[in-house]
């Protein structure tokens, strides 16, 4: 399904092949007629797409659901949504970027996890090694998709439940009931575009609404364009520049975001990060 932005028509082969590749994982994928662009943008009014993603939660055959998109819309479903039903019928859902939105909102509404993860992965250029992942943490309870390597910036050790994800879409919860309660939690954070100067106008407003004072660490996933461009400073030096505290654990990894190669991070489950 896609929440966001529609798919161009010319993604139409790229959806198809990941059918495919999900059918010959033994999986039976069904999709929302809210995928493909109907006019610039968008796949249909907000209240449609949120009428798919019901559907989907109160499917009994339906097992798990991935979203596909990206983009700004995805906060436009938000209200259109009956979180009781979502709470009654939960299931694993995917998606990443603006997707952020959707999965926090179902978290503080629910209290279930929602897992940032790009299904599209299975069809790009670390295709072989994202389905073996995919297998192993899906079909086989393992642990590979949700692994990944980090450094300390700051601290030797974090715990709490993660909320967070694409640095920017998160903050369209701010001043909404759907944003969580960051008391105790991990902050993950990570993002597509932008340098420097829109990094640190971001961050500003999440120490300007407090969140920097009540959770337990930061964790900093793949800033693609500033990290492709060596942009400096670098992420992790603006981050301790404005929450200005030695004190907080900060780690960084370059396994969770964007990239084709990225895993999954759960958003409403506990974790326990320590330096090696």
């Amino acid at each position: 399904m896609a929440c966001s932005n529609a798919q161009p028509a010319a993604n139409r082969t790229h959806v198809e092949k990941l059918l495919e590749t999900l059918r010959q994982a033994g999986l039976d994928p069904v999709c929302s007629p809210y995928i493909f662009e109907k006019s610039r943008f968008f796949s249909g009014t907000a209240q449609e797409k949120a009428r798919a993603l019901m559907d989907f939660y109160s499917d009994n055959g339906i097992k798990a659901i991935f979203d596909l998109s990206g983009g700004d819309l995805a906060n436009e479903v938000l209200e259109y949504l009956d979180y009781q039903v979502l709470k009654d019928n939960a299931k694993p859902f995917f998606g990443y970027s603006d997707v952020t939105a959707v999965i926090n909102a179902i978290y503080k509404e629910t209290g279930h996890p929602g897992y940032l993860y790009q299904i599209r992965n299975l069809i790009y250029d670390f295709r072989i090694e994202q389905l073996s992942r995919f297998k192993d943490s899906l079909f086989q309870d393992g642990r590979a998709l949700f692994d990944f390597d980090y450094a300390f910036l700051q601290g030797s050790r974090m715990e709490g439940v993660v909320v967070g994800g694409n640095i920017r879409c998160f903050l369209k919860l701010a001043g909404t009931p759907y944003l969580p309660d960051f008391s105790e939690k991990l902050l993950f954070l990570e993002s597509y575009s932008g340098g420097a100067d829109r990094m640190v106008s971001l961050l500003n407003q999440y120490r300007q609404m407090g969140v920097f004072d009540k959770i337990n660490g930061i964790i900093l996933g793949s800033f693609t364009k500033m990290e492709e461009a060596e942009e400096k400073p670098e992420i992790g030096d603006l981050v301790k520049e404005v929450v200005r505290n030695e004190a907080m654990p900060i780690v960084k990894t370059r396994e969770i975001g964007h990239g084709p190669d990225s895993r999954a991070i759960v958003i409403g489950m506990p974790l326990t990060l320590e330096a090696n």
